[in-house]
C-alpha cells in the first residue's frame, strides 16, 4: 500500500523546497491536501510525480487535460502572491486539485471549467469546502460575474491571455499564466494598475496547453 502522505512530504522536500518556493503558506498547503484523491483511480500511484499527469482520455471533441506538474504550479502561486483576503479565479480547476489549494491560501475562490465530466468530478472532490465556488463555462471569457478578482490562476499553458480575463482584474490584481508553446514558454505575471496591464516574465516553463487559449490562425491558400 502506498504512503500517501510520505509521497507528499517527498514531492514538497525534492520539487518545491528546492525550485526557489519560500513562500510557507504554499508548502503548507501542499503538503495538506491530498493530490491523490483528484487523479483517476487508475493514475494515484503516479499523484506526486514530477510531472504533468493526465486527468482524461482525449477523444473527437474532448482535449486533453492535465494535472499541472507540482513545481510549476507551486512556482506559479508563489508569483501571484496570494493574500488572504484575495479573490481567486482558478481558470481550468479540472478535478479540483488547484482550487483546493487555493482555498488554503486566499479569501475565496472560484473553480471554473468548460469539461463537463471534469467539473462533476471537481464537485464531489470539493463538495462541502469553504471559500470555493464552482463555475461552469468556456475558460477564456472568465467569470465576469463573480469578479472582480484579485488573482487569476490559468492552469495550463496559453498561447496568448485574452483580453476578457484581464478585464476581470481588480486594481493591483495579478494575472499568472504559462504563455508560448514548449521549452520557449514562460511564466508570466500580468499586473493590473490604474487601468493599466503590465507584464514581468517569473520564470520559464514548458507545461501541457490550455484548450481555448490558442492565437488567432492567419489564413493559408
Amino acid at each position: 500500500m502506498i504512503d500517501y502522505a510520505r509521497a507528499r512530504r517527498t514531492m514538497v522536500d525534492t520539487q518545491v523546497r528546492v525550485n526557489d518556493v519560500t513562500d510557507s503558506r504554499i508548502v503548507d498547503a501542499l503538503m495538506v491536501v491530498p493530490r491523490e484523491t483528484f487523479v483517476p483511480e487508475q493514475r494515484r500511484a503516479l499523484a506526486y510525480l514530477d510531472d504533468d499527469l493526465p486527468l482524461n482520455v482525449p477523444a473527437p471533441g474532448v482535449a486533453a487535460r492535465f494535472l499541472m506538474e507540482p513545481m510549476v504550479f507551486a512556482r506559479m502561486l508563489q508569483a501571484a502572491a496570494i493574500g488572504e483576503g484575495d479573490r481567486v479565479l482558478d481558470v481550468g480547476s479540472a478535478t479540483g486539485y488547484s482550487a483546493a489549494v487555493l482555498a488554503r491560501l486566499a479569501g475565496s475562490v472560484v473553480a471554473l471549467e468548460a469539461d463537463e465530466v471534469l467539473s462533476a468530478e471537481a464537485r464531489r472532490n470539493l463538495a462541502g469546502l469553504a471559500g470555493v465556488t464552482l463555475a461552469d463555462g468556456p475558460l477564456a471569457d472568465g467569470a465576469e460575474a463573480h469578479g472582480p478578482f484579485d488573482v487569476i490562476l490559468v492552469e495550463g499553458a496559453a498561447e496568448q491571455v485574452p483580453q476578457s480575463l484581464l478585464s476581470q482584474l481588480a486594481d493591483g490584481g495579478r494575472l499568472v499564466a504559462v504563455v508560448g508553446t514548449g521549452r520557449a514558454a514562460k511564466c508570466l505575471v500580468h499586473e493590473k494598475r490604474g487601468g493599466e496591464i503590465s507584464v514581468r516574465a517569473a520564470f520559464d516553463a514548458a507545461i501541457p496547453s490550455l484548450p481555448g487559449f490558442e492565437a488567432p490562425r492567419g489564413f493559408v491558400f
